[in-house]
Parts: C-alpha cells; structure tokens; sequence
C-alpha cells in the first residue's frame, strides 16, 4: 500500500509542482501540504485525473496553531471509491488569509466550508451563502481557536418575565474553572493505558 501512495505522491507532484510543498505517507495514509491558492486546480485534478478519481469529498476541517506565523492548517480528505485510495490535503494560511473555496468542484463544500469559518473563523472566497451554521448568527468569537475561553463570553437562557431568550455575560470567571477532580474511571482498581497520573500529581 506504501508503495502504491508513493507512487501516486510522485505522479500529483510531477502534474501540480507549484501546487504540492511536501509529502507524507505514513500509516497507510497520504498526506500532501499544499498551497492554499492552489487547492481548485489541485483539487480538480484529483477529481479528474484518471489515476486519481477522488471524486468524493469526505470532509473539510482545521486546526489552529496559534503560536505559528501560518496559524491554521485547513485540512481536506479525498476517498477514491475507483482506487480505493484516501489523500489528505493541509494547507498553512495565515489568520487574514482567504482561501480559494472548492464549491465550484465539490458543491458538498458548501456546509463543510461554513462549518469552518463558524467555528474557525476562516474565510472562503468564492463561496455564495459564508455565514455560521453551528452557532447563533450574532455569535462572539470561533469557538474552536484554541485562545476562545471554555466558558465562552455569554449566557443564554429563557427569562419568564420577559417571554424571551436573553443573552447575559458569563458570570464565571476563566480562571476558577478547575477540573482537578478524579474521574470515574481513576476509582477503578485497574488503571487503562494512557490514564496513569505523573507523580508529581499524585502526591
């Protein structure tokens, strides 16, 4: 299987070079970085290309590094149903970048898009209805950067006496949201693999 994704990797890069920044094959799976304004001629081509055919957008999602210059990895998964092969796009932009939406060649980009720049903040240019489609339209903030507080920034409930939901500041303070309580699991008289404290803890 290896050997067929390294072989795929060197086809894509030598049809898409100014697309295709580096390339990883690890655990059965292919993983290309690739340039952002380069994702609709890329993508097209793994639609197209006879040796590709990954006609089937699985998902579009980020992740955020906020400590790096290019804070987000916008990340695409491709399934080849005719190859039986998965690829996996990242593309590093910057958080006032714009990336170039695949709408035109995959139409189910459409909500997966929004989902991102919902939760993400991201932008897609191109893309005809970008508005959230998680939270509430006059929501504050993109609830899954990594600096977005667990607490949020407001309360919703349902007042009776005005016969409404109202939107109130969050009264929780960020910094007294402790979770250092045992779980569960830490009763148990065996201890599951990855679920060991460190022994400073548990002193």
């Amino acid at each position: 299987m290896s050997e067929q994704l390294n072989e795929l990797a060197e086809l894509i890069t030598a049809r898409q070079p100014d697309a295709v920044r580096s390339v990883t094959v690890a655990h059965g799976e292919l993983t290309l970085e690739v340039v952002a304004s380069s994702l609709p001629a890329l993508v097209r081509h793994l639609r197209d290309d006879e040796n590709c055919r990954f006609s089937t957008l699985v998902d579009i999602t980020a992740v955020d590094w906020p400590a790096r210059k290019a804070r987000f990895d916008v990340v695409y998964h491709f399934l080849s149903m005719y190859r039986n092969h998965r690829i996996r796009l990242k593309a590093a932009v910057r958080e006032d970048q714009i990336v170039p939406s695949i709408i035109d060649i995959h139409p189910s980009a459409n909500w997966f898009e929004r989902e991102v720049f919902d939760m993400f903040g991201i932008l897609f240019s191109g893309h005809p209805d970008l508005r959230r489609i998680l939270t509430d339209y006059g929501f504050r903030g993109y609830p899954l950067r990594k600096d977005f507080p667990t607490t949020g920034y407001t309360e919703v409930r349902y007042d009776e006496a005005l016969k409404r939901v109202v939107y109130e500041p969050v009264q929780l303070v960020q910094e007294y949201r402790q979770f250092d309580f045992m779980s569960p699991w830490e009763g148990a008289e065996y201890v599951l693999p990855g679920d060991e404290k460190p022994k400073e803890a548990a002193k």
